[in-house]
């Protein structure tokens, strides 16, 4: 333990940094970094350089941006910066990390919705700099495009279609319910609206190239955890995909990226360029016939949403159990939507805890996962 505390120690004793001239404090004590100057960067003068530095229809910066509750304007970051900001530390993002990409309770290398979404942003953000769009606003989007997912991945919209008027979709859900307490950007919320193919076109051509970036993401990560755990492997490829973009997600990635670079460069549009979207297309429909759609993802799938309807209707039925203090009516439109953000939030792990306690759920019925949920 003496070793410790003289770690634990040496350590808190260097939190105020040391002491420098002109009263401030550095973090080394052979600290010798600077700027090289003076010159600071308000968010004003990166919303002038803007106007020169972007594409003639990348989206710019303004003020505090347009809210549904007016905000003043922040000094140093700009309106999309804070959009980046308030969803990464948002509790609907950290809890991403407890959220079927493809397997249910994956396992210490696979993908879950957290880090489906930060490579979405990467994805993302490699295209529009090169392509001279607004970063901030591309990151943001591609960050909280899937906050609105509910646990056991796609499945979750089929549990919970029942309960909201129109359907329930992960993409609408997540920019208006999930998210709207955070006063995102009207830009930032429509890229999340309408990420997903089968949505009206993005406003923005940042909101465009997360769309593709979502697509070029899972699909290729989705296909490196299903060779990793055994499901497929890299000979099964389609040969147009292996010629085209390769067996490895490094070759796959660069290939969809450039395609997407190329596509702009000939034409200013965001797109792709035939050859790699013919082998993106050929790279998707391999995946759902043989990851997304085998048995085992079937019988998933199916007792994902038998749980997750079943606790929607308890919660629907018995209101104050649900953690926020309310008055709704057991039973009522309220109370059901309540009862959809509540489980709808929820980590897949919660999930199965809250099926195993509150409704005796067989523990031979739960989601097949690499671990027990409890």
């Amino acid at each position: 333990m003496t070793g410790m505390d003289e770690r634990a120690e040496k350590w808190a004793s260097t939190m105020a940094g040391h002491a420098a001239p002109a009263g401030i404090h550095l973090a080394h004590a052979d600290s010798w970094a600077g700027s090289g100057s003076n010159l600071l960067l308000p968010r004003t003068a990166r919303e002038e350089r803007e106007q020169s530095s972007l594409a003639t229809l990348a989206t710019r910066s303004f003020g505090g941006g347009n809210r549904v509750i007016d905000e003043p304007a922040d000094p140093w970051r700009t309106c999309f910066e804070r959009d980046r900001d308030r969803i990464l530390h948002a509790s609907s993002f950290r809890r991403l990390a407890g959220k079927t990409q493809v397997f249910v309770f994956p396992d210490d290398h696979q993908r879950t919705r957290l880090t489906h979404a930060l490579e979405v942003a990467q994805v993302a953000v490699s295209v529009a700099r090169a392509l001279g769009l607004n970063v901030a606003l591309t990151e943001a989007i591609a960050l909280g495009h899937d906050c609105g997912h509910g646990p056991g991945g796609h499945a979750s919209e089929d549990a919970l279609s029942p309960f909201v008027p129109g359907g329930f979709d992960h993409a609408t859900w997540g920019a208006d319910v999930t998210l709207t307490s955070l006063n995102l950007c009207a830009e930032t919320l429509d890229g999340i609206r309408n990420h997903s193919w089968s949505r009206p076109a993005p406003g923005t051509p940042e909101g465009e190239v997360v769309s593709w970036a979502d697509r070029i993401a899972y699909v290729c990560h989705d296909f490196e955890d299903a060779v990793a755990s055994g499901v497929v492997s890299e000979d099964m490829l389609p040969a147009l995909v292996r010629d085209r973009c390769g067996t490895a997600r490094r070759e796959q990635l660069g290939a969809f990226i450039y395609g997407m670079i190329d596509a702009a460069a000939e034409t200013g549009r965001i797109g792709m360029t035939a050859r790699q979207a013919e082998a993106l297309a050929a790279f998707r429909k391999f995946n759902y016939e043989n990851i997304y759609l085998r048995p085992e993802s079937k019988n998933q799938a199916g007792a994902v949403i038998s749980l997750l309807r079943a606790l929607v209707e308890h919660y629907a039925a018995r209101p104050h159990d649900l953690p926020d203090a309310n008055e709704f009516d057991a039973g009522s439109d309220a109370a059901v939507h309540a009862a959809v953000a509540y489980v709808g939030g929820m980590t897949d792990r919660f999930a199965c805890r809250q099926g195993i306690t509150l409704l005796g759920w067989p523990l031979d019925q739960l989601p097949k996962g690499i671990d027990t949920p409890v």
